[in-house]
């Protein structure tokens, strides 16, 4: 048995079992290829089933803001602050599950640009014929890039602005997209396409991926094990291996 499994399992001999619960899980897609990989571990030995829903960051904000219930929510912190905010998620319970950095990607064969620094970005991004960015998290910092970088009025008429579950990847695959700027957990899934690298430091986002119990959780005992499971050292090996770095504890 590998040694992550062995962990996964060993932590999760020390959650407490009670009565078998189906937790709903409202989930960022940044951490859906992790979470896949790990659910099942957890599910096998807690007797709970987890039933799991990805999507982005600004589509979670909006159908928990209108009443969509989960017993766990993550996505991007600023959404989930803004829900504690709203009343929607438990104050006091937020945790950081991980973190993630933005990155681009071409089709492969085709010649990788140079995005050295922002300055080499900012050419790159002008004289593409078309990028694509998601409508989650790192494309609302994507659009604040470009504004910054002076360039998003010429940019977003030749940009396609991805819609939730819609891989930006893909449209970089398909030829249809020549750059494409995505979380790289979100990148690494897809075929057909060359990861060139991440953001320049100077221009990098960091985004941290939080979630907290929802106020209307129907199994919060069986969400605060699985939230505490997410976040455990037996879990870092899966996060690290598909894009994501585990968050730090303080």
């Amino acid at each position: 048995m590998p040694r992550s499994i062995l962990a996964v399992l060993t932590f999760l001999m020390f959650v407490s079992l009670g009565q078998s619960a189906e937790i709903k899980l409202l989930a960022s897609g940044a951490v859906k290829e992790a979470y896949l990989e790990l659910l099942p571990s957890f599910e096998k030995v807690s007797g709970h089933r987890v039933n799991a829903t990805f999507s982005n960051t600004t589509d979670i904000r909006k159908r928990v803001g209108e009443g969509e219930l989960a017993d766990l929510v993550i996505l991007g912190d600023n959404g989930t602050q803004a829900l504690i905010n709203d009343g929607k998620l438990v104050p006091g319970t937020p945790t950081a599950f991980a973190t993630s950095r933005i990155y681009v990607a071409v089709r492969v064969g085709a010649p990788r640009p140079d995005i050295s620094s922002g300055d080499a970005l900012k050419r790159s991004v002008l004289a593409a014929k078309s990028v694509a960015y998601s409508s989650g998290a790192s494309g609302t910092y994507i659009v604040t890039m470009l504004q910054k970088l002076g360039i998003y009025d010429e940019v977003r008429s030749k940009a396609f602005v991805m819609k939730p579950n819609e891989p930006v990847g893909e449209k970089v695959a398909s030829g249809e997209a020549e750059i494409g700027f995505h979380q790289l957990s979100e990148l690494l899934p897809v075929k057909g396409i060359d990861i060139v690298g991440q953001l320049p430091p100077e221009i990098q986002q960091v985004t941290v991926f939080s979630g907290s119990l929802h106020r209307a959780a129907e199994q919060p005992e069986a969400a605060l094990a699985l939230a505490k499971f997410l976040i455990s050292p037996a879990a870092a090996e899966s996060i690290k291996k598909h894009g994501l770095e585990p968050a730090s504890r303080n």
